[in-house]
């Protein structure tokens, strides 16, 4: 038993602890209680992220962290950022050196992303990626070199402003970097894909929640912690929109009649400068103080300079060193107003010099907008910021749309926090406090069938050895959050390995209960591979892995019968390319035909005690049954041929969960991503009939709504079945109850 538990142990999608021991006492006291928690955290888990608002102290936590490491460490951060940490780190006696290559290097060394082609890696014990939500800003090939290049790093911290919990992208970069998972990992794990695109599996969000949690602390203001907020409070924001009429027109039109596209709105942009130039002087005249002023055009920014005056601007085209000047003189305010755009300057610096922005128009971006207003709007800032947003009346419907964004990301991060904090705090405090999912136990007895709530792992060893005449069931094929969220779901497994594994546990046990020379019949189908899961596109071999399974544990292979499926019912339902039209026009060497189920008969050594003479197959049923193909011959042409061994005749819809909905009766619904797929009646029914006799035991290890148990008292015989989810025991009471009450009063 321990065993088992020890293995359910190790599926948890939890992100270990790599790091060094370190004391809560070793970290410097300038740090705040909250930040000290994050901090040895950190160093504990050795590679992680700190998703932590802007002013709540990212510098020195990553710092610290360092420190505590004591490697030689890589600072990665956007060129604005790298002297305020060679400041901050002299607050903490320690000294930070700015590198462009890897000929002189210190204990402690920072860079920017440009350099990364003159830094080798293998030099570092540890990096950190600073403001590293550039991840998902810059190009692809520099991503992808970035996660290369520090693929082999022992340690490895990632700090920046807390991600929307709905920017899947941003999750996964980081994931991928500090190697807890690739994207593609990820997203089959937790998420699903639908119409409206990837989205979190409802039965996967505490899984996700809690994975999150162990490799990245997310967190807006101490309070979220448990900490008071005192010194962390934001001054107050104002957010003014001011739009101005503009004669533009597009060329062969009367009128504007709104935009359409990236390129309509640049144009707009372009031709509107002087209607914004004349309100934005205005609003300099109006407020005293420095100012930066975002654009997006380098149009915008040449009349910017041109008609204003104390101001400079910081370019892409600029020298590193022009830039770091530039941004170092207007922090020290040695000029009123900085021009520069979001892509230059929007991450990272701290701008709490500057209470004033002005946005000379909007992009669509609500990110960018954000991260620019943080610039100055942001912990340890002393006065009021205003933000002014001068457009173009025809350009209202961009600032609605970033606005209704912003709202949308306040919401969605309000849940983040409120959903991982628990998870968090288990982390930080090194507790456990289990999974919301409980795990229940109880007995039904009727008359003809005795059913269990509880793994079945567990609970198939109280059933007495060599006890069963016949076992039959679908295994929850691996499937991650599909119909739960424990571990104890044979469906929640990473991959067919840790399937197989555990479903060891099963077929062990199966073993010891089954009488010898007697049956187990496992319903399965082979598992298509998919390039988001797989990294490739083909057909995964699980009937042969389960065959092989059983007979690791002694069982002798006696058949694989194929059930026919309708090909087109599943190009519908599976949006497989290999039954489509479309590819039969495109490129047909990727068709195949639709996939069958099969059910793989085993038979346990040894002399069968009880021959099976009464199960109530017919001569006639027989000479069916025996052929290479069980045909339907009305609805089958195939079965005039008698050309496959396939089992035809079932209907994929004849399942009790089928005719019972029909009925008026309750269906499963709750979080599931798949309704519930119990095997079709008459595939148990024929199993029974077949290999056992009237009157003897048939059990079932994964009963679910009871179909098995079901089909097992409708033919004569006693059902026995284990079903861990309570929702699902529930409905087989409710239909085996009803079922022998319907018995009892035919019977009066």
């Amino acid at each position: 038993m321990n065993h088992y538990r020890d293995f359910l142990e190790g599926k948890k999608t939890l992100w270990g602890a790599y790091g060094k021991p370190v004391s809560r006492g070793d970290i410097h006291e300038k740090l705040f209680p909250f930040q000290r928690d994050l901090t040895y955290w950190a160093a504990r888990k050795g590679k992680s992220a700190i998703f932590a608002d802007c002013g709540l102290g990212k510098t020195f936590m990553q710092l610290e962290w360092a420190r505590l490491l004591d490697e030689r460490t890589l600072i990665i951060a956007p060129l604005s950022v790298a002297r305020q940490t060679v400041r901050e780190a002299e607050k903490l006696g320690l000294t930070v050196k700015y590198i462009r290559d890897c000929s002189s290097l210190e204990k402690l060394n920072i860079t920017n992303y440009e350099m990364l082609d003159h830094i080798n890696p293998a030099l570092f014990g540890a990096v950190v990626l600073d403001e590293s939500s550039i991840l998902k800003s810059i190009a692809g090939k520099t991503r992808e070199k970035l996660i290369e290049m520090f693929q082999q790093t022992n340690f490895k911290l990632c700090c920046t402003a807390t991600p929307a919990p709905n920017d899947i992208a941003e999750i996964a970069n980081h994931a991928e970097f500090l190697s807890v998972a690739t994207r593609n990992e990820m997203l089959s794990t937790f998420f699903v894909h639908d119409a409206e695109g990837w989205r979190l599996k409802r039965h996967a969000v505490e899984p996700f929640y809690r994975w999150l949690a162990s490799w990245s602390m997310n967190i807006t203001k101490p309070s979220d912690f448990g900490y008071e907020d005192n010194g962390f409070i934001l001054p107050p924001l104002t957010v003014a929109p001011v739009f101005v009429r503009s004669n533009y027109k597009p060329q062969d039109e009367l009128f504007a009649t709104g935009l359409s596209g990236i390129a309509d709105r640049c144009k707009v942009r372009g031709a509107s400068i002087s209607d914004r130039i004349e309100q934005t002087k205005k609003l300099l005249h109006a407020r005293s103080g420095q100012w930066v002023i975002w654009c997006n055009l380098n149009k915008e920014a040449d009349v910017l300079i041109k008609e204003l005056a104390n101001c400079r601007e910081i370019k892409g085209a600029d020298s590193l060193e022009m830039k770091l000047r530039n941004i170092e003189d207007f922090q020290d305010g040695k000029y009123r107003i900085l021009i520069t755009k979001p892509s230059i300057c929007g991450f990272g610096l701290n701008l709490q010099n500057c209470e004033n922005q002005l946005f000379f128009g909007l992009s669509d971006s609500w990110e960018s907008y954000y991260q620019c207003i943080r610039r100055s709007w942001r912990f340890g800032q002393t006065k009021p910021v205003s933000v002014h947003i001068v457009l173009t009346d025809i350009e209202r419907v961009i600032y609605e749309n970033v606005m209704e964004k912003a709202q949308a990301a306040e919401t969605l991060t309000k849940g983040l926090i409120e959903n991982i904090a628990i998870f968090e705090k288990e982390e930080i405090g090194g507790i456990n406090l289990g999974d919301s999912w409980r795990y229940e136990m109880r007995d039904v007895k009727g008359e003809n069938y005795y059913i269990m709530l509880g793994d079945s792992c567990e609970r198939m060893k109280e059933l007495p050895a060599e006890s069963i005449h016949l076992s039959v069931f679908s295994p929850p094929f691996a499937s991650l959050y599909t119909y739960s969220s424990t571990e104890r779901d044979l469906g929640n497994c990473k991959d067919e390995a840790e399937f197989l594994k555990h479903f060891d546990f099963i077929i062990e046990e199966l073993y010891r209960v089954t009488i010898p020379g007697r049956i187990c019949a496992v319903h399965v189908f082979d598992i298509p591979a998919m390039l988001i899961r797989d990294n490739f596109i083909g057909l995964k071999d699980f009937s042969g892995d389960v065959i092989r399974q059983f007979i690791n544990h002694g069982w002798i292979y006696d058949a694989r019968i194929p059930i026919d499926k309708n090909q087109q019912a599943q190009s519908i339902r599976t949006h497989s390319k290999a039954l489509t039209m479309t590819q039969l026009e495109k490129d047909r060497s990727w068709l195949r035909p639709a996939l069958p189920d099969y059910i793989l008969k085993f038979r346990k050594p040894g002399e069968n005690p009880a021959p099976v003479v009464n199960g109530g197959v017919t001569r006639d049923q027989w000479i069916e049954y025996a052929a290479p193909t069980w045909p339907d011959p009305i609805a089958d042409r195939c079965a005039e041929m008698g050309a496959f061994p396939t089992w035809y005749g079932i209907r994929e819809t004849d399942t009790l969960q089928g005719w019972r909905t029909k009925a008026g009766h309750r269906n499963t619904g709750g979080k599931d991503e798949k309704h519930i797929c119990p095997l079709q009646l008459e595939t148990i029914s024929r199993i029974i009939r077949l290999w056992s006799n009237e009157h003897e035991r048939i059990f079932t290890p994964f009963m679910g709504i009871g179909s098995e148990v079901y089909q097992a008292i409708s033919l004569n015989r006693y059902g026995i079945g284990i079903e861990l989810k309570p929702e699902y025991f529930e409905l087989a009471v409710e239909y085996l109850s009803e079922y022998e009450r319907g018995m009892e009063l035919f019977a009066s």
